[in-house]
């Protein structure tokens, strides 16, 4: 039935001798292709794609909000193994033509050239397919929080997080994300302007944490500074935290994020919290040094603090302020969660994670370059990243396929060793 369906093809005897010359090679490419996707992660798909099966089963007798939700969230999965499955299928049945003495030299050209297109394609899906049982990150439909400190560096460094922040506003304006300052605290020096102690771009758009997640880290400037009369070049660094950003309780329903449950990473014990009010500080208007606006919270705990002052009213100040602590909370224990594996992934077979207390990326004035030290990505561009431009879509694009690569790294040694348990 096979050689029937294709003999029915046009020949195409310009090409047929190219390709028989090839077709030995194509052979044994063929033969490797099949094992390019980890056999604990194809043995996952498939438990996954069962699973699918008995939901699909359940749903046909009754329909049930939480079983469709589940079977929808592995249709990607399903998907991906079913074209991998029939385009590795279809290589047997190829190499078996070219094989197969009786058949023709054109036909064996044909099947030589599907060969290739085949194996080529089985790279792509065996990619998808990867990438597909990797788990969704349970931040990633939230919106985010970017905090900006200056690091090493004293006024440059405050200088360098002025242009971080103006580039992720310039970013968001280009992306039409919806952004807007939650928290600004300069301390210009004599002289010199746009210096920040600290600042915090609320990003409101549903899915930003998933976008911005890759720029959370040391990000290292080395240019000459404003301050520096004998033009030498300086290194400094400022570091970029990247926060889940949750809507008020009531507001809109996150599935694991319940502000009362004590097992969730968002809750919070309000006999945990100390609470201070003061006079906001420093240049402002009337309200500063007048009236009660200000407030710290310090979570006694973890003693995480959170001060903010920027609006006049003290109930806003308040709500802002637990809405960052909050944030901070549940990045640190998903972090420590994450670390723990990775310990552990280390002690297996050395896959590491960097962290955000490494230096993730350079930006070099003099040679207008910008590198991130994770992906390898190098651009010279460095003003048209600066202004938010393709050039940082670029960069950050490369950085979130890195990920998926850890990501894949991380899901095979994970699988492998409970493999390894049973």
């Amino acid at each position: 039935m096979f050689t029937t369906r294709w003999t029915r093809l046009q020949p195409w005897s310009r090409i047929f001798r190219y390709f028989l010359r090839r077709s030995c090679r194509l052979q044994s490419t063929a033969a490797s292709s099949g094992a390019t996707i980890s056999p604990a992660l194809l043995g996952r798909a498939r438990a996954l794609a069962a699973e699918h099966t008995q939901l699909s089963k359940q749903l046909s007798n009754q329909y049930d909000t939480q079983v469709a939700r589940k079977a929808g969230s592995l249709s990607a999965v399903v998907t991906a193994l079913s074209e991998w499955e029939s385009a590795s299928n279809s290589l047997p049945e190829l190499q078996q033509l070219i094989k197969d003495p009786s058949t023709d030299l054109e036909l064996r050209s044909l099947a030589a050239e599907e060969i290739q297109t085949t194996t080529d394609r089985l790279s792509l899906l065996s990619n998808a397919l990867q990438t597909s049982l990797v788990p969704e990150h349970p931040f990633a439909r939230l919106p985010c929080l970017i905090e900006l400190r200056p690091g090493a560096g004293g006024d440059e460094a405050a200088l360098f997080a002025g242009d971080l922040l103006r580039m992720y506003q310039a970013y968001c304006k280009r992306q039409g994300l919806r952004a807007s300052l939650l928290k600004l605290d300069s301390a210009a020096s004599v002289g010199v302007e746009d210096q920040i102690q600290e600042a915090v771009l609320e990003i409101e758009t549903p899915g930003s944490y998933d976008m911005f997640r890759c720029e959370a880290g040391v990000h290292r400037v080395q240019r000459v500074p404003a301050t520096e009369s004998k033009g030498r070049t300086h290194t400094s660094a400022v570091s970029v935290l990247v926060l889940p950003s949750f809507p008020t309780q009531g507001e809109e329903e996150l599935g694991e994020s319940n502000f009362d449950n004590p097992s969730s990473d968002y809750y919070i014990d309000s006999k945990d919290v100390r609470t201070d009010v003061m006079r906001a500080r420093g240049a402002g208007g009337q309200h500063v040094n007048t009236t009660d606006s200000a407030v710290r919270l310090t979570h006694l705990p973890t003693n995480t603090v959170v001060a903010i002052q920027d609006a006049r009213s003290q109930h806003k100040n308040r709500q802002k302020a637990w809405q960052i602590l909050r944030a901070k909370l549940a990045q640190a224990r998903r972090e420590a969660r994450e670390e723990e594996m990775a310990q552990l992934r280390i002690s297996v077979v050395g896959v590491s994670r960097m962290g955000r207390g490494d230096k993730i990326r350079t930006y070099n004035w003099s040679q207008q370059r910008v590198t991130d030290h994770r992906s390898g990505i190098t651009l010279h561009h460095l003003n048209d990243i600066l202004e938010g431009g393709e050039g940082l879509d670029k960069v950050m694009t490369s950085v979130k396929e890195w990920l998926k690569l850890k990501d894949v790294e991380s899901l095979i040694v994970d699988e492998e060793a409970a493999r390894a348990k049973h």
